[in-house]
């Protein structure tokens, strides 16, 4: 276990201390947590740098940090399932998962069917382009036009977003970010609306490919973890965890390790 992730283990047991217990007086995803001492965890895995496949085939990222900090401080084994972004909530929905972890924007739509815990980040949109004028551009209005290609994760707020803001354009999504930057590398599509950390990353891992992003990000959003609003003593749990990695400096020691430092992207395939 890294350094990190013991610190992460040992800030469990002090949100213990503010928790409500593990108890027989549970809901359904808190009591199957407790029966089969295994938290389920969807997420994507293909959303650098919150969850990602690395060389050797496992998961890592800032989710699956946080997912393994969750799964300690309950005393349980860690199950990620992965899957496609768009099927997550509907995964949640049919109890085949515990949470939703997976770089998930907290929106009002997303709300009416699942609780949000958080946010435990602020993240925002933005463009990935190989076009010297894309990647200037000051407004969405830019975006507005016919003959237009841009690619944006299915089931996301990105293909949200390009609906509302550019109608005109041709939206193009995409089951995953790796699938759209290499659409975007070969000339199928003139830009991609993506998670500023995506687009940053991007250009990092692809420095030949002339690949631009914006300075600022378009908006600004709450990132969250999603459970079931049916089970308000789970939610109450992984809430008294978040707060208290929030406190004793958890989230930012992942913070650093995710978004400051670039040691990790050696790691990748």
């Amino acid at each position: 276990m890294s350094a990190t992730l013991r610190k992460i283990a040992m800030s469990g047991l002090v949100a213990l201390l503010v928790t409500l217990p593990l108890s027989a007086v549970a809901g359904d995803s808190l009591q199957r947590i407790i029966d089969f001492r295994t938290l389920k965890v969807g997420m994507s895995g293909n959303q650098p740098p919150m969850t990602m496949a690395n060389r050797e085939g496992g998961l890592m990222g800032f989710d699956v940090d946080l997912a393994q900090a969750l799964a300690a401080a309950m005393n349980v084994e860690l199950e990620i399932k992965q899957m496609p972004f768009g099927d997550l909530i509907t995964a949640l929905e049919k109890d085949e998962i515990d949470m939703v972890l997976s770089n998930l924007s907290i929106t009002p739509e997303r709300t009416e069917l699942v609780s949000f815990v958080g946010p435990y980040m602020m993240s925002g949109k933005s463009i990935l382009t190989t076009s010297d004028s894309m990647g200037a551009l000051t407004s969405t209005d830019e975006f507005n036009r016919k003959g237009l290609k841009i690619l944006a994760l299915k089931n996301s707020t990105h293909t949200s977003f390009v609906k509302q803001v550019a109608p005109e354009a041709t939206l193009i999504e995409v089951e995953s970010y790796d699938e759209g930057v290499s659409l975007l590398i070969e000339g199928k599509a003139e830009l991609m609306v993506a998670d500023m950390t995506q687009c940053i990353l991007a250009v990092m891992r692809f420095p030949d490919a002339g690949l631009i992003t914006l300075d600022e990000p378009l908006t600004v959003e709450p990132i969250g973890i999603a459970v079931s609003r049916e089970d308000k003593q789970f939610y109450n749990l992984v809430d008294n965890y978040l707060r208290s990695y929030e406190k004793t400096g958890v989230l930012n020691q992942l913070r650093n390790k995710w978004f400051e430092e670039s040691a990790w992207i050696a790691a990748m395939p």
